[in-house]
C-alpha cells in the first residue's frame, strides 16, 4: 500500500527551535515589544533575582507568557502551563521554561495594575522614546 511513513520517534535529528517559528509568528513580534519595555519603570515586581531561595522566573518572560496568552485567548494559567510543555512557539519564546500554573497565577495576582495598563489605554511604545527607537515591526 502506498502511504506516507512518519520518522522513527527514536530517531535523533539536529534543528534550532528558530528554524521551527515562521518570520511572521507573533511571538517574534511580542519578543521584539518586550524586549523593549523597562519593566521596573512599568511597575512589575520582583525583576532582579534575590540571593536566596530558588532562582525566580524574569518578569519579561513571564510577560512574554502573557502576551501570548492574550494573544492566543488562553486565559487559564493551568492551559498556559500546559502550552509551555507543548508548544513549540511558547517553548521558543521562554527559552524552554516551562513555569507552573502557580507560577503564573502569582504573576498575575502581585502585577494587577502594570498589566492592566500595559492592556489597556496605555501605548504599546518604548518609553521614553530616543532617537533611533523602535515604535513599530514590520513583518514582511
Amino acid at each position: 500500500m502506498n502511504v506516507q511513513k512518519g520518522i522513527s520517534r527514536e530517531q535523533m535529528w539536529m534543528i534550532s527551535l528558530d528554524m521551527e517559528i515562521s518570520e511572521d509568528s507573533v511571538v517574534r513580534l511580542i519578543d521584539l515589544f518586550v524586549g523593549h519595555l523597562d519593566l521596573d519603570k512599568l511597575g512589575f515586581t520582583k525583576t532582579k533575582a534575590n540571593k536566596e531561595g530558588c532562582p525566580i522566573y524574569q518578569a519579561s518572560d513571564m510577560l512574554k507568557l502573557y502576551y501570548y496568552g492574550y494573544f492566543n485567548r488562553i486565559r487559564s494559567s493551568r492551559k498556559l502551563a500546559a502550552e509551555c510543555m507543548r508548544n513549540i512557539e511558547l517553548r521558543w519564546l521562554l527559552h524552554q521554561l516551562k513555569p507552573g500554573y502557580h507560577t503564573i497565577a502569582d504573576f498575575r495576582k502581585n502585577n494587577p495594575v502594570a498589566l492592566k495598563n500595559r492592556l489597556e489605554g496605555k501605548p504599546f511604545v518604548p518609553e521614553p522614546m530616543s532617537p533611533g527607537s523602535p515604535i513599530g515591526c514590520d513583518m514582511d
